[in-house]
């Protein structure tokens, strides 16, 4: 005899009434971290460029953190190697276990917690007083041991976490590690630090391919097109389609770009005496150029911009032609 099955009834949210309220939650933890962020802004004073003074003058900054405050701490290590600040990471409790050998007399460390009495930063602690090493600390804990401990202590503004609970570090590592970009860049504009330098940082991957400069991917010398004012254009078009840019500059003896003369040029000055002309005839005055140091990605989007069909420039240094970039080398180099 089968035995009756019971089936058991569960009740549901609508479709899509389940989604609304995970929308709202999230709403409601970015407004938070937003207010955290505001209130972070608005508290910053002196102290900030008292905390950038110290950094500035170590040989390079040590950053540590646990927890929460160690992942972000990583993350703060790591842009600040890559704009100009030499950096890294070292984590607390190794450092009781002998990486405190990391750290040399002439760094800075960079201490994070947001209690600010995290207990594996007591043996980090006492290595930077007991050999002079200059302390900056992020700590949510104004009166704290860490605090007091620091040459130069930033507070963060006391915000409720995003965590209903209050309990699993959501404001308090947002506005750590948004402070944490905060001295990055402002470290980077006292500086001065360039795109280039970045670029030196960053040689691999597709951040490497932005900070190309058309200096990298320019043609130079004898692959130029390049013709004088008075040549007639029956030379100009041979030596237009033996350098094969679509394009020819026209230039002066000290080799001053005074024009260039394209296939547009050429169709809209076609009739029967074409050939008979002089380049300087013929020529567009005052081309788009671009310098030798500028990045590709610059080139890429005055060609873009003229929404003529443009694809080279011309490369010039005080006037005087250098080089030519063409779109196809740039996108060669994973420029777009």
């Amino acid at each position: 005899m089968k035995s009756a099955s019971r089936t058991t009834q569960t009740s549901q949210p609508p479709p899509g009434a389940s989604h609304a309220a995970d929308a709202a939650s999230a709403r409601r933890v970015l407004a938070t971290e937003v207010a955290g962020l505001q209130a972070l802004q608005a508290s910053l004073g002196d102290e900030f460029g008292r905390a950038l003074d110290v950094l500035e003058q170590g040989d390079r900054i040590i950053v540590s953190g646990m927890g929460k405050s160690g992942h972000v701490g990583r993350k703060i290590a790591a842009t600040l190697a890559s704009t100009g600040a030499p950096a890294y990471f070292v984590h607390p409790a190794e450092a009781s276990h002998g990486d405190l050998g990391m750290i040399a007399t002439g760094d800075v460390v960079l201490a994070l917690s947001n209690s600010g009495e995290t207990a594996e930063l007591a043996g980090l602690l006492w290595y930077v007083k007991r050999f002079g090493i200059r302390l900056v600390a992020i700590t949510g804990g104004g009166g704290s041991n860490l605090a007091q401990a620091a040459d130069v202590a930033l507070v963060l503004p006391g915000v409720p976490e995003a965590c209903p609970m209050g309990l699993a570090p959501t404001t308090s590592t947002t506005m750590t590690l948004a402070l944490g970009d905060a001295i990055a860049i402002a470290l980077l504009e006292r500086k001065g630090f360039t795109p280039s330098r970045f670029g030196d940082f960053h040689p691999g991957g597709r951040l490497g391919q932005r900070l190309i400069k058309v200096g990298d991917l320019m043609h130079v010398g004898t692959e130029l097109p390049v013709v004088a004012p008075d040549t007639s254009m029956a030379e100009a078009l041979i030596e237009m389609s033996a350098k094969s840019f679509g394009c020819v500059a026209v230039v002066d003896p000290q080799r001053r770009l005074l024009g260039i003369v394209t296939d547009g040029d050429l169709r809209r000055h076609m009739n029967a005496g074409l050939l008979s002309q002089t380049a300087s005839e013929i020529m567009t005055t005052r081309p788009k150029t671009i310098a030798a140091e500028a990045l590709a990605a610059e080139a890429v989007r005055i060609m873009n911009e003229t929404g003529k069909g443009i694809t080279s420039l011309f490369v010039v240094a005080d006037d005087r032609l250098v080089g030519l970039v063409h779109v196809h080398d740039c996108l060669r180099a994973g420029v777009a």
